[in-house]
């Protein structure tokens, strides 16, 4: 479908909902798309709760153009099928933009349907490079790539002079491509990687992997993939002496490894976006989350409530609620933003974004190690 044609769908569709609505009072749907069930629920919750207080605190000072904002929530379960289910169900209901999703494998089929239909979408949390190399018009993010992240892993990697390195994915469009990302920065640094393997998302038994690894005599393993098979790898590789300090990127980076792991997860490496609840001029919006009794320390949650506030700014600024305008406005504008000033290439990637590498402690907090 042409941008003209594009365009045309989109404004068509505007007048259908118009004509329904009637005389009620106008309202900007926003699609807030995340896994609120399934294994990585847990970084939905912050999807969720950062959009929320977006929504919410944006709506208290007047709305968008007049108009209050109106949260349209659905369960993508991070599966790829699920995506493409509830994308079609945000465009049956009207929604002309999206804050979602959070894992690149849903991200990317879910976009699609989202170019077709002219709706724009900012994803707070998929760092997959294949998302936003297509060309779309209407796909922007809030979060780094894993041609970013990975980098950065690499080179802390390399700089602490390891002997042998394993590194290990889940076989999925996140965690095999962050994982070949450090992969490719080892060896270009002149690190031995001893072996790429990919385990199978799901499962509970790592014993064949872990002992590939003991004799590998690796004494750095690096994960892409998320904490619940993390967390058992950690927990089953110290059950199995194996002496290997273990990395893994902003999918592992939650407290919830904590609970599978224990006490092996004392001194995994993480890179995480930086501590964004940290710093002094956030601190009013830290304490609206803590009223409401949120945490907004995890790393999506202030990409989620930047995604929100990006897609009312660049309302205002385009002064239309076409997505293309919007889009437009996006690309061409600066934002002052809680993750700091954004300003979008022509992909829609961010022109600069900070990861950092964390030391995790086994009661949930972490340290700056660069």
């Amino acid at each position: 479908m042409n941008t003209s044609v594009k365009k045309l769908v989109t404004a068509v569709s505007a007048s259908v909902a118009m004509l329904g609505a009637g005389q009620a009072a106008a309202e900007i749907k926003v699609g807030i798309a995340g896994p609120m069930t399934g294994p990585v629920a847990q970084y939905g919750d912050m999807q969720f709760s950062g959009a929320r207080m977006a929504i919410e605190r944006i709506n208290q000072g007047g709305g968008v153009m007049g108009e209050q904002l109106e949260a349209v929530e659905v369960d993508d379960v991070c599966d790829p099928k699920q995506a493409v289910t509830v994308a079609n169900r945000l465009v049956n209901d009207g929604v002309r933009f999206v804050v979602g999703h959070l894992c690149s494998s849903s991200t990317q089929p879910a976009s699609d349907i989202y170019e077709d239909e002219g709706i724009l979408m900012i994803t707070p949390a998929s760092t997959s490079p294949d998302i936003t190399d297509r060309g779309y018009e209407l796909v922007f993010r809030t979060i780094g790539l894993d041609s970013m992240q990975g980098p950065v892993a690499g080179a802390y990697l390399a700089s602490v002079n390891p002997e042998r390195v394993a590194v290990v994915h889940d076989k999925q469009q996140y965690g095999e491509g962050i994982a070949s990302a450090v992969r490719d920065t080892l060896e270009e640094a002149g690190v031995e990687v001893a072996m790429f393997e990919g385990i199978t998302a799901g499962d509970k038994d790592f014993s064949s992997l872990i002992t590939k690894l003991k004799q590998a005599d690796v004494d750095y393993v690096y994960y892409g993939g998320y904490h619940p098979e993390l967390g058992l790898i950690l927990r089953q590789a110290r059950q199995a002496d194996l002496d290997a300090t273990f990395m893994g990127p902003e999918g592992v980076g939650n407290k919830d490894i904590n609970t599978i792991a224990g006490e092996a997860s004392e001194g995994l490496l993480v890179t995480l976006p930086p501590s964004f609840d940290e710093k002094a001029e956030n601190q009013a919006l830290v304490q609206a989350f803590a009223d409401k009794g949120e945490d907004p320390s995890g790393p999506f949650v202030l990409t989620s409530y930047t995604a929100v506030q990006l897609v009312a700014e660049g309302i205002e600024q385009a002064q239309s609620t076409d997505p293309f305008d919007v889009a437009e406005a996006l690309r061409q504008g600066s934002f002052d933003t809680p993750i700091g000033t954004v300003q979008y290439d022509d992909k829609g990637d961010m022109k600069a974004f900070e990861f950092v590498v964390y030391e995790w402690h086994s009661d949930g907090s972490k340290t700056p190690v660069n």
